[in-house]
C-alpha cells in the first residue's frame, strides 16, 4: 500500500464518501490504496468535528520530526515503511534540511555530574569581572589524543546550527583513552607557545617535568618585551611560583586551546601523514602555522564563555 505523509484533503473525502455508502474499512482502503488504520482515523475524525479539513493545531506530528538524532536517512525510510510510509533518502534529507536539520558529526563532550556543574559556575562567576589584561596574561596549556588515522567509523547526526553542544547530539566520552600520540600544547593571547609529546602514562612528575621544561621557554616567545627577556626576569621566573586557575573538572570548553586543538587536528587531517613520525612531526608544523590574530581572538572574547556557562546554569555551552 502507498501512502503520503499526509493525506490529501480529497482523498480523505473520498474515503468518507465512501464510508457514507456503507462501505468497510478494509474495502475502501483496498480501493483508495491506503491502510486502514488511516481510513478508520479519518472516519473518526469526520464523526467527530465533521470536517476532513486540518484544524488549527491538530495537524499530524510528522514522522521525520519524532526521529532520534543519530538515526540515519536508511534507519528512518526503514521505520517510516514499517508504518505503511513509503519515501525516498533523499526525500528525506532533503525534508530534514527544510526543517533546518543537517548531518553533521557528533561533538564529544565529558559526562557532567551535579557537582562538575557547580564547580563550573562556581569558577565563571569568580573570574567574570577580571579586566580584559588578566586574561592576556593567562598562559592557556593542556594535552590532546591525535590518532593517525582518524576514526575507523564516521557517525553523523542530524541537527540545527548552534545546536552542537546539545546532549541528544552529542556522544558521551570519559577521559583517559588510548590514541596514537598524545600531544602538550600552550598559547597565549600573542600566539602559540611549546608544543611537546606525552610519551607512557602522564604521572603527576612527568607533567611537572613538561611544565618546567615547556613553560618557561613558551613564556619568552610570547613575550618580546626586553624587560621580560632579561637574565634577571629569567632567573625570578625560576623562582617565582607559578599562579594557577581554580580550575573547574570536565570543563574543555572553558579552555580556548581546545579550539586551537580543533584547528590542528583539521590541519593535520589534510595532510595525511602516513607514520607516526610523519604525524608529531606535521603536528608541530601545523602547529606553529596557527596567527597569532587566531590566538587573540579567542581570549577577547573569554568572557562571552563564562557569561555562557552562568546562563546555562553550569552546563557545557554550546
Amino acid at each position: 500500500m502507498v501512502k503520503t505523509k499526509e493525506l490529501c484533503e480529497d482523498i480523505r473525502s473520498a474515503i468518507i464518501s465512501k464510508h457514507k455508502t456503507s462501505k468497510g474499512y478494509k474495502a475502501i482502503s483496498k480501493d483508495l490504496g491506503v491502510p486502514v488504520s488511516t481510513v478508520r482515523n479519518v472516519i473518526k475524525k469526520f464523526a467527530k468535528h465533521g470536517t476532513v479539513k486540518n484544524l488549527p493545531g491538530r495537524g499530524g506530528k510528522r514522522k521525520i520530526d519524532e526521529r532520534k538524532p543519530r538515526q540515519t536517512s536508511k534507519e528512518l525510510k526503514v521505520n517510516l515503511e514499517q508504518s505503511g510510509v513509503m519515501v525516498s533518502t533523499s526525500t528525506i534529507r532533503r525534508t530534514l534540511n527544510q526543517a533546518e536539520l543537517y548531518g553533521r558529526r557528533p561533538r564529544k563532550k565529558p559526562l557532567l555530574k551535579k557537582r562538575h556543574k557547580k564547580e563550573r559556575l562556581i569558577f565563571a562567576k569568580e573570574y567574570l569581572d577580571k579586566p580584559q589584561s588578566f586574561w592576556e596574561n593567562v598562559l592557556w596549556t593542556d594535552e590532546t589524543k591525535i590518532e593517525l588515522f582518524g576514526n575507523a567509523k564516521q557517525q553523523f547526526v542530524y541537527r540545527r546550527r548552534n545546536e552542537a553542544y546539545k546532549e541528544k547530539n552529542t556522544l558521551p566520552t570519559v577521559k583517559h583513552g588510548g590514541g596514537s600520540i598524545m600531544l602538550w600544547g600552550c598559547f597565549a593571547a600573542s600566539g602559540t607557545g611549546a608544543l611537546d609529546r606525552i610519551t607512557g602514562i602522564m604521572k603527576s612528575e612527568n607533567y611537572q617535568e613538561i611544565l618546567e621544561q615547556n613553560v618557561l621557554p613558551s613564556v619568552r616567545k610570547l613575550d618580546n618585551d626586553p624587560k621580560h627577556t632579561s637574565k634577571s626576569t629569567q632567573e625570578w621566573f625560576k623562582r617565582k611560583k607559578w599562579t594557577v586557575l581554580k580550575w573547574a573538572a570536565m570543563s574543555p570548553d572553558l579552555n580556548p586551546i581546545e579550539n586551537l586543538w580543533g584547528e590542528l587536528k583539521s590541519a593535520i587531517g589534510k595532510k595525511n601523514p602516513a607514520n607516526i613520525q610523519e604525524l608529531e612531526q606535521t603536528a608541530r608544523e601545523e602547529w606553529e602555522k596557527i596567527p597569532a590574530e587566531m590566538c587573540k581572538k579567542l581570549i577577547d572574547g573569554y568572557k562571552k564563555r563564562l557569561k555562557a556557562v552562568i546562563t546555562a546554569k553550569g552546563v557545557l555551552r554550546n
